[in-house]
């Protein structure tokens, strides 16, 4: 029979092993919820979208939203210059799409076509000007660490034609024009051009 202090080392003991691998469970448990790149890939590459019930696709489309919003913007961004986040993009219907769009436009995303409607033509100009070199940077990022994404794929190079209609009209004009299509395309730009005027550094002056 234990001796009282020997019961209450052990007892002492038993709860701190107790606590530690409650803590450890816990850890696997968020580890293996956490959402990854990966994890991204391996969804989609696995589902075959044209093949669900329109409820299936509409909670496959759902989970896929849920899951890019997850992810920081560095790694959206790698998800849509691969293509992984429109894998099934061309077989949506229009409505999916234009739901699709808006649960993956990031916070905020609304007022800062709100705030660029503000700025003058001169500061817009430099807001894409600036968006464009940090993709094309994270483009050849991406491109370094692997395969390169599909010429024409996602790499939304403005013609100098939209770049003055962006700057002349604004970009939410030009925002709420645009087909799904163009809308996708345009993704990583505006959220680079968010980053961008978020960051106030092309708001500080030339």
């Amino acid at each position: 029979m234990l001796k009282p202090r020997s019961r209450s080392i052990f007892v002492a003991v038993t709860v701190l092993a107790v606590i530690w691998l409650g803590a450890f469970v816990g850890y696997k448990i968020t580890e293996n919820a956490k959402v990854t790149p990966d994890k991204v890939r391996t969804f989609t590459a696995s589902t075959d979208f044209s093949r669900l019930s329109a409820a299936e696709r509409k909670a496959a489309l759902r989970k896929l939203a849920a899951m890019l919003n997850a992810l920081s913007l560095e790694e959206r961004q790698s998800m849509r210059l691969d293509r992984t986040a429109y894998r099934w993009f061309e077989q949506m219907t229009e409505q999916e799409k234009g739901e699709f769009l808006e649960a993956t436009l990031p916070t905020g995303f609304k007022q800062m076509l709100g705030a660029f409607e503000n700025l003058p033509p001169e500061k817009r100009k430099r807001v894409v000007d600036q968006a464009l070199k940090q993709m094309k940077n994270a483009r050849e990022k991406l491109a370094a660490g692997g395969p390169s994404p599909p010429p024409g794929t996602n790499s939304v190079a403005l013609s100098a034609e939209l770049q003055d209609k962006v700057t002349k009209i604004g970009l939410q004009s030009f925002y709420s024009q645009s087909s799904a299509q163009t809308k996708a395309e345009m993704a990583p730009l505006l959220e680079e051009m968010q980053r961008t005027m978020e960051s106030g550094r092309m708001m500080r002056g030339p």
